[in-house]
């Protein structure tokens, strides 16, 4: 797998140079150079999951790692499923929070974990990353206890939600957080001030397990493989897919998915009011607005670092860009869409409900509809039961680490100060 950055063609990086790097000069994004598509997409859809996301993941990464080397990489990474609920007629939600921790980042995260394992040689490792939420948990349990690699992550304090929080700042041992005082642009600007940091970058060995990682995004991959083969070969026809977007990772995957072969005629890019992208797609203009802090936390960014691989794939003519829209859905029909939700017997949370209300506004009349379950309802209990003024339980991976005691240092949003902390805590 050849892959270039998006910011300095002159550096051409295999897939295992780009997963250990991370990102590239610049602060440049590794992609793909060639993007592979299957002669056969109905064979695809017919395997297992674990087998067919060994054959996706294989064909992507080509001859660079083992076939059983991938395998093994995916049967540890992918140890739960990804099943499509049903909602109305045509209408379906992909449950992705069946993970450890709850969220659909569990794929991407345990997926380079193991490839980290696998093509690290022992080597220590500095794993930095902003999360706004669900990246967080999913980084941390992925890497806890892993030998010669140290984890550190960033998020904007009082801005995520506790139990979220409590996931992952409770674990210890080789997980280190800290809460930062500003929003998650701020966070992620510093993980990129770090980056362009010789004597941090280096002398502690740094990467990055953000959805800026291509192993990460890769991973992503197969999960809607998972999606469309869990439908009738009627209902894959005229096909739109719903993405609650943030950092634009989980879309930007979906059209890879596409660009492979798999029969999607529409994305939605649905966002709460961090809405640069929709008005974007609908001006053509590129100016973010100040994060505005929302009930769908994990989505307020207003500058979505995977766009520049979606614009590549747009230029490369690998996508066209009327495939993908925008929809924006504000705070009142957030909870109106999860009141709907519920009434249809389905319980949801602020970001599938975003998701939801998109994809109706979007869908035309006998299209079939996905829309992306990025999150347990209970990783946001409290508005959930707010807003449907009902309680709901907690799953186990919550209830044990409820009444932990956190433990995240607190740092001013400076990098100078962060820098300190980290040669204080890691050297």
């Amino acid at each position: 797998m050849e892959l270039v950055n998006l910011k300095d063609a002159s550096e051409q990086v295999t897939f295992a140079e780009a997963v250990k790097k991370g990102l590239g000069k610049n602060q440049g994004l590794f992609f793909p150079k060639k993007i592979p598509k299957f002669d056969d997409v109905e064979s695809i859809l017919a395997m297992p999951f674990v087998e067919r996301s060994v054959e996706i993941l294989s064909t992507l990464i080509g001859d660079e790692l083992p076939r059983e080397t991938v395998a093994g990489i995916v049967e540890r990474a992918f140890v739960f499923g990804a099943p499509l609920a049903k909602v109305t007629d045509n209408v379906y939600t992909l449950e992705l929070f069946h993970g450890p921790t709850l969220a659909f980042k569990d794929f991407g995260g345990r997926f380079m974990a193991q490839c980290l394992v696998a093509i690290s040689d022992g080597q220590p490792i500095t794993i930095l990353t902003a999360t706004s939420g669900d990246t967080g948990a999913a980084v941390a349990h992925a890497f806890h206890g892993i030998e010669n690699i140290n984890v550190v992550i960033l998020y904007p304090k009082g801005k995520i939600s506790l139990l979220q929080e409590k996931l992952f700042t409770t674990l210890g041992d080789n997980i280190h957080t800290v809460a930062i005082e500003d929003d998650f642009d701020a966070c992620q600007q510093l993980v990129k001030s770090a980056f362009d940091d010789p004597d941090v970058r280096d002398g502690l060995h740094l990467n990055s397990a953000n959805s800026i990682n291509i192993s990460r995004l890769a991973a992503q991959v197969c999960y809607y493989f998972e999606a469309v083969s869990q439908l009738t070969p009627a209902e894959r026809e005229d096909l739109v897919i719903s993405v609650p977007s943030g950092n634009f990772g989980n879309l930007t995957a979906g059209l890879i998915a596409k660009v492979m072969g798999l029969p999607v005629k529409h994305f939605v890019a649905a966002t709460n009011l961090n809405d640069t992208v929709p008005r974007y797609l609908k001006t053509g203009e590129w100016i973010p607005h100040d994060t505005v802090a929302t009930l769908s936390n994990a989505m307020d960014v207003s500058q979505p670092n995977n766009w520049p691989r979606i614009e590549a794939m747009i230029e490369l003519g690998l996508v066209d860009k009327s495939v993908i829209s925008g929809d924006t859905v504000d705070e009142e029909y957030t909870q109106v869409s999860m009141r709907q939700l519920a009434q249809l017997g389905y319980v949801s949370e602020p970001h599938a409900a975003i998701a939801y209300k998109a994809l109706v506004r979007k869908m035309e009349e006998g299209q079939t509809g996905i829309f992306l379950g990025t999150a347990h309802p209970a990783k946001f209990r409290e508005t959930v039961e707010n807003v449907l003024g009902q309680p709901i339980s907690l799953p186990k991976p919550l209830a044990d680490c409820a009444g932990k005691e956190g433990l995240s240092a607190e740092l001013p949003c400076d990098y100078q100060a962060l820098k300190a902390h980290l040669f204080s805590i890691l050297s």
